[in-house]
């Protein structure tokens, strides 16, 4: 029987403890080619921010960064490795997305593997897939990296999955976490449930990526029960595309929510105060209004508007923003200038664009 593999001590510890995760985006040129100087500033912004971590070759990147006429999957998750070593901090996790079928994704687990990274975040969108091919496939990538599961919401391909099936997930000795992002707070319990009932649970890290409940998922405690008996179970970080966009905010964020876990009725106030903001700044972000259609567009404009991008270019060009989302965008960075990085972008961009 083949053994697990392993997450180095300190990214284990840093995963378990709780950390702030960007979902990296993909620095576009108006030719739509890797802006280089601008992906790494990118990250350089992510590491000086605080972020325990970061995901690259994740949705937020840009699934199409693998089509053969951009082939981009290599280059971009070697930028972000780099600039993670310059960095210096052992505890930062590196978390490679994996797609498609078990054959692509295991050759995307070991080519993440190869370049240094920690573990990988499963896609479940792959066309035809039940729960058993999903589970057969997880276990396959499980013996090349340790494994992230991931709810994706269906709005942009993911399926709905039972509770059986995230049992049976965490069950895989390879699972270290688990990122919730159904957008749905019953698909979201049911996934907790799951991995209770796989008696893993105090081994596995739950990572909130519902990325419209973000406070909410962090308040929360779940009473489930387990094969030990019962257990309350929270989310300790995010896994997040918002938090690809006001990264340090997002730090001090989880900060109160650790204190407030604890019993800090000061940063539980705080966080109450913080949550339907956070809403109102994601909505402008995430596009729903129009079904998500701008959501990646969405993050480049924050990030055009801070200075860090220089355009919204997305590979696929029918990709863009939708109309007055970027007046959408420009109304929450004012009205919430602590949830946005704006003035701690400025005072360090040119630095991180050397």
């Amino acid at each position: 029987m083949s053994t697990a593999p392993f997450l180095r001590p300190a990214a284990r510890e840093a995963l378990n403890r709780g950390a702030v995760i960007p979902a990296h985006p993909l620095a576009l040129t108006a030719e739509r080619t890797l802006d280089e100087r601008r992906q790494r500033a990118l990250t350089r912004y992510y590491l000086a921010a605080g972020a325990g971590g970061l995901a690259v070759g994740v949705h937020t990147t840009q699934f199409e960064i693998r089509d053969p006429e951009h082939n981009l999957f290599e280059p971009v998750l070697r930028l972000a490795a780099e600039e993670i070593a310059a960095h210096g901090d052992d505890s930062v996790l590196r978390i490679a997305g994996v797609t498609g079928d078990t054959a692509q994704a295991v050759s995307e687990a070991t080519l993440a593997r190869d370049l240094g990274y920690d573990a990988v975040l499963v896609s479940p969108r792959v066309e035809g897939a039940t729960e058993q091919s999903l589970l057969e496939r997880a276990r396959a990538i499980g013996e090349v990296l340790p494994l992230v599961g991931f709810y994706l919401q269906t709005a942009i391909g993911g399926p709905t999955l039972s509770r059986n099936f995230w049992r049976e997930f965490a069950a895989i000795p390879a699972v270290v976490a688990v990122k919730a992002a159904p957008f749905d707070r019953y698909r979201t319990l049911e996934l907790v449930r799951g991995v209770a009932e796989s008696g893993r649970a105090h081994e596995i890290a739950l990572y909130t990526g519902n990325d419209d409940a973000i406070v909410s998922d962090l308040q929360s405690e779940f009473h489930v029960s387990t094969p030990d008996g019962p257990a309350t179970l929270r989310f300790v970080g995010g896994l997040l595309g918002q938090w690809a966009v006001g990264t340090r905010a997002a730090v001090a964020l989880l900060e109160q929510a650790h204190r407030a876990a604890d019993g800090d009725l000061d940063a539980l106030a705080a966080l109450n105060r913080a949550s339907a903001d956070m809403v109102d700044f994601n909505q402008a972000v995430f596009d729903p209004a129009n079904d998500f259609a701008g959501v990646i567009a969405g993050v480049h404009e924050v990030l055009r508007q801070q200075g860090l991008f220089e355009g919204v270019w997305c590979l696929d060009p029918t990709e863009g923003l939708s109309p007055r989302q970027a007046d959408e965008i420009r109304r929450v960075r004012l009205a919430y200038p602590d949830l946005g990085d704006d003035v701690f972008i400025a005072e360090h961009l040119e630095t991180w664009l050397r």
